[in-house]
């Protein structure tokens, strides 16, 4: 039997939280009004998860797993996810249990009006440090100003797929994959549903600054060519400028010979300015032929390890 309803969790390294999160998650799916279908993915993980998961799947035959073979990152194994879910309804959610699994009947009650994506938007992040809060506030923001396309403010991966939705998805050629905006450049029809974000149950943060900052990076490059112009941009301000300054020397030459603006400090200072900038449009274009060149190597998004849950497909 098909299932009504998939839910996709990624792991990595959530041993501490795993069992906890099964609980909860067949609390929901118990009270669903379909047969549903638990994926969860293992990434990578270091600890015991896989080893959690042959254990739930022993004792469930809801639970299926996928274990790739080595760390791939979160984005890649949603997409694992979605590729392998066989719901007409898909949901995503992380396993560190900020995104509230008691949530999922109002995403489906969505569903059933007629939206095929209904995205979790946050409302309040508790317990995180204003450094956190700040930063996700601002990027939000500015990849909402700077993207081709709308893409809500405050929306993580957390949220319910049509099939249509996760068949167009699932047809995307890309590697560099930032679901929250794919989610909305797919179009459709699309409604939030708003929610408190919990703290993080148990465990160490996954993402860190790093990795959230590489994620911002992937997003805005993703869905925006405003850094492309920003290099064209800055090419000409700096072109400007050597033309001034250009004029000023050939004025302090034979109009003011005697000033310190002659000197070797205005030198330097209009290297370093123009080296700035040359680098700076230099690493732009790099993020771009970057994304080119890991595109036409054309390789698998992932690998697996061990599929368990699909052997009667």
């Amino acid at each position: 039997m098909l299932p009504q309803y998939s839910l996709i969790i990624p792991v990595y390294n959530e041993e501490a939280t795993l069992l906890e999160l099964y609980r909860r998650v067949s609390t929901v799916m118990n009270q669903l009004d379909g047969f549903s279908e638990l994926i969860l993915i293992n990434d990578g993980s270091g600890d015991r998860s896989l080893e959690l998961m042959r254990e739930l799947r022993l004792n469930d035959s809801r639970v299926c797993y996928l274990s790739l073979a080595r760390n791939f990152g979160h984005q890649i194994a949603v997409t694992a996810g979605l590729n392998m879910a066989r719901g007409e309804a898909v949901i995503i959610l992380d396993a560190d249990l900020q995104d509230p699994p008691e949530l999922i009947p109002n995403l489906i009650e969505r569903w059933r009006q007629g939206y095929q994506v209904v995205y979790a938007q946050r409302t309040q992040r508790r317990k995180e440090n204003w450094f956190k809060r700040l930063t996700a506030y601002g990027f939000y923001r500015i990849l909402k100003r700077l993207a081709d396309v709308e893409i809500p403010t405050d929306t993580g991966d957390f949220c319910l797929l049509d099939r249509r939705v996760v068949d167009v998805l699932n047809a995307m050629p890309e590697r560099n994959r930032y679901l929250r905006g794919l989610r909305s450049w797919v179009g459709f029809k699309q409604i939030a549903v708003y929610f408190e974000r919990d703290p993080r149950f148990a465990g160490e943060v996954k993402y860190t600054f790093r990795k959230s900052f590489s994620l911002a990076v992937n997003g805005l490059v993703s869905f925006s060519k405003v850094p492309l112009r920003l290099a064209t941009y800055l090419g000409l301000l700096s072109a400007l400028v050597a033309l001034i300054m250009m004029i000023l020397v050939v004025y302090w030459r034979f109009f003011a010979p005697q000033s310190p603006l002659t000197g070797i400090a205005t030198i330097t200072v209009a290297i370093f300015f123009l080296g700035a900038v040359q680098l700076l449009c230099i690493g732009i274009l790099g993020e771009y032929v970057g994304r080119i060149y890991e595109e036409v190597k054309g390789r698998p998004l992932y690998t697996f390890s061990e599929i368990n849950g699909w052997e009667e497909q």
